[in-house]
């Protein structure tokens, strides 16, 4: 999705239930013998805010023409979306389907999704942590005959040990026929910056394996994607990859500090105080002030690589 970063925030009752919010006026208890939500498994920290999602990355749910031409949205379709983020996207495919499920990890951004589209009525909108999406018990295997995700799923593959699992879960989710089609970041995506932020993190003393550790991003090749979806059962009937320049938002809170705040959160993390954070993001926006901006109108534009595939159950 949106953007995209997607990390767990559950909950737990004085019984040490976890509680995921399906946020569709329900609550469901699911306990920790779920393997999506065993204390053993990490439950990162939710980054996401509406406000700063808004102010950095709102451009994301607006360039969507041609994957929605890809996703075709019918009248009889029942669609899943994976990391639907605050709803923007999920709440425009609803108009042109019989229903749609809004899996994200994001409580911040389900609930801005519940409290601006609480009048559609063809939604649902479920907390879901995707990296364990083929064990989550909301997951409902043949549901759904298309499966779609949007600028999400390049953060839901970061962790090796669960990548073939999320895709595993996508073919499941699916009815014989049904398509998953999605688009993510592709190798490349960002380099400018992600190479940025590995220098600057080495610069304030953290060692190179360590700063490539705390990347939060997964951007395969286009072949890459192919193969590995063909290996759970997949077969892949388009694809493409394609260079995007992308302005960056501009205001309060935005432009290339917003967006290495956001976006490289998980970066900053490794820093042990906010001083040495914001040195990093002082960098960060210095080396690469003058690569990425238009000299004419001192626009700011990242360097996006857009992977985009439809593959058939």
């Amino acid at each position: 999705m949106a953007a995209e970063q997607r990390k767990s925030s559950d909950k737990s009752d004085s019984n040490g239930n976890s509680i995921h919010s399906k946020l569709d006026g329900q609550e469901s208890l699911s306990h920790t013998n779920d393997p999506s939500t065993k204390a053993s498994q990490s439950k990162p920290k939710d980054h996401w805010t509406h406000s700063a999602y808004n102010a950095s990355a709102s451009f994301v749910p607006l360039l969507t023409t041609e994957i929605l031409q890809w996703l075709n949205p019918q009248p009889t379709d029942t669609i899943l979306d994976l990391g639907c983020g605050d709803g923007v996207l999920t709440a425009k495919i609803a108009d042109m389907c019989s229903s749609i499920d809004g899996f994200d990890a994001s409580a911040d951004l389900l609930e801005s999704a519940q409290n601006s589209y609480n009048t559609v009525p063809n939604v649902t909108w479920r907390m879901v942590d995707c990296r364990y999406l083929e064990t989550s018990k909301e997951l409902e295997h043949g549901r759904y005959n298309k499966v779609f995700s949007n600028a999400a799923l390049h953060w839901i593959l970061r962790d090796p040990s669960t990548r073939m699992s999320v895709l595993r879960g996508a073919y499941k989710a699916l009815r014989p026929g049904g398509a998953f089609v999605f688009e993510m970041g592709g190798a490349g995506n960002v380099e400018g910056v992600h190479a940025a932020l590995l220098a600057a993190l080495k610069h304030q003393g953290v060692s190179i394996e360590e700063a490539r550790e705390a990347c939060p991003w997964y951007f395969p090749s286009e072949n890459l994607m192919k193969n590995m979806l063909e290996e759970v059962g997949f077969t892949v009937q388009k694809s493409k990859a394609e260079y995007r320049p992308t302005e960056l938002m501009t205001g309060k809170a935005g432009g290339l500090e917003g967006w290495v705040r956001l976006m490289g959160a998980q970066f900053l993390e490794v820093l042990p105080t906010e001083e040495k954070r914001a040195a990093v993001v002082k960098e960060v926006c210095d080396v690469l002030k003058t690569v990425i901006m238009h000299e004419e109108d001192g626009s700011m534009w990242l360097g996006y690589v857009r992977l985009k595939m439809v593959a058939q159950k």
